[in-house]
């Protein structure tokens, strides 16, 4: 019997998964002259906020004090040597885009990928004959990073991008050199090596309770469990699961698909547990406003609404969609939508997370006219909201606002400097 990966039909490519190391501590470590590897960093939401989460620790931190992303303000110790500093979104985002131009010294811009802030895919198939074999490419992609940003970075090789993401989530962000090397040969060793089952892409908490249920509890037992039982219980995903099993993945970076519907979002987590009706709907009515304005050269004929509740109490919130009588991108007028959505489904729980989502879109040019809106209202509408995006782009967010956000709850202009959800620090 023919094993999955002795299919000769295999794609089998060079591909890198490459990580900066610790990537907002190092920046922040190289920013006050300090080595990254040996400096005492972590890097916080809130300082102020003993609940705050930490967003990156230098590898030192993580080794010594055992913090890391996801620990909070309250468990780190009291140690002189630590310097703890708050988030400078707009610096982090400038040095990835220099790391970028880095990368595509070696690589095409199709062969390039940009996973996260600090993670990317390089497929090196095509370069080899101007930088020499996988290997010799990645030293020097990790020479050249070192040189010129004084950030150490990661790569993890693979004949596929899944085995170079496992390659480097298991063994190259450890190696001694940095770099680590998994092909389809390995995957007995290798692959079926990883444990817990959680630490293969692509299986969370929630499908790992779902396999071992069918007794399912390595992936060793993945790969050698019946496919099409798989794909009846799980659908299309329990036949990839299958298939990353064996270390199988016939995507290529140069052949990317588009997703098949954009949409408009912005989540929030509030600072404290909102009980009061008006107070949650300024929230909403802001974060609408800051969707709505992105989403100008289009129209919504859909949008869904998230609330999570304080963790303190059993029930979790709930997530509702509707489809909207027209499409529109009007900031009243989702305002109106989102608020009679969240008054319908809220119970009087303690919220303590918004998602807004705004989706089905179709060119503005595409707006279709409601007969029950007099067109003077519509008009008026469209030219405030023009107004005001103006104003914003040329003056800053802060420079026009509503006055519901100086009300109490309200918590725009506290988020106007932010970027990606974090503040932008000046550099």
């Amino acid at each position: 019997m023919v094993t999955p990966i002795e299919d000769e039909h295999l794609p089998r490519r060079d591909v890198f998964c490459i990580d900066v190391k610790s990537f907002f501590a190092s920046v922040e470590a190289v920013r006050r002259r300090m080595h990254p590897l040996h400096a005492y960093v972590i890097v916080i939401a809130n300082k102020e906020r003993a609940g705050s989460v930490v967003l990156a620790a230098s590898p030192r931190v993580k080794k010594e004090f055992g913090i890391k992303t996801g620990s909070r303000n309250y468990e780190i110790p009291k140690d002189p040597r630590l310097i703890i500093v708050e988030p400078s979104m707009a610096l982090y985002l400038k040095v990835n885009k220099m790391i970028l131009d880095i990368f595509r010294r070696f690589v095409a811009e199709e062969d390039l990928h940009s996973y996260s802030i600090d993670e990317a895919f390089l497929d090196v198939t095509a370069s080899k004959r101007l930088f020499g074999d996988k290997f010799t490419i990645a030293r020097t992609i990790q020479r050249t990073v070192w040189q010129e940003l004084r950030l150490v970075v990661t790569i993890g090789i693979g004949d596929n991008p899944l085995l170079a993401k496992l390659s480097l989530d298991n063994e190259g962000k450890n190696a001694p050199n940095g770099i680590s090397y998994w092909s389809y040969e390995d995957v007995p060793a290798k692959v079926w090596a990883i444990d817990p089952i959680t630490d293969m892409w692509g299986i969370s908490h929630g499908y790992a309770r779902a396999l071992y249920n069918i007794g399912i509890e390595s992936v060793k037992d993945l790969a050698h469990a019946d496919k099409w039982k798989l794909k009846q219980k799980f659908g299309v995903l329990g036949q990839q699961m299958y298939y990353h099993a064996w270390g199988i993945d016939y995507s290529i970076l140069s052949e990317k698909i588009g997703p098949r519907e954009k949409s408009y979002s912005k989540g929030q987590i509030l600072l404290r547990d909102y009980y009061k009706e008006d107070e949650v709907t300024i929230v909403i009515k802001e974060m609408t406003e800051d969707v709505a304005m992105r989403l100008r050269q289009h129209t919504a004929a859909g949008i869904a609404l998230g609330i999570s509740y304080s963790r303190d109490i059993e029930d979790r919130g709930f997530r509702h969609q509707i489809l909207l009588p027209r499409g529109t991108n009007k900031t009243a007028e989702l305002c109106e939508h989102f608020v009679r959505l969240f008054k319908k489904y809220w119970d009087g729980q303690p919220v303590r997370q918004i998602h807004v989502v705004c989706s089905r879109l179709q060119p503005a040019v595409h707006e279709q006219i409601d007969l029950f809106t007099p067109p003077e209202l519509d008009e008026r509408r469209h030219v405030l909201d023009e107004t005001i995006d103006q104003i914003r782009d040329r003056f800053g967010k802060k420079a026009i606002f509503h006055a519901y956000s100086l009300m109490k709850g309200g918590t725009y202009l506290q988020r106007a400097g932010h970027i990606g959800g974090h503040r932008g620090t000046s550099y």
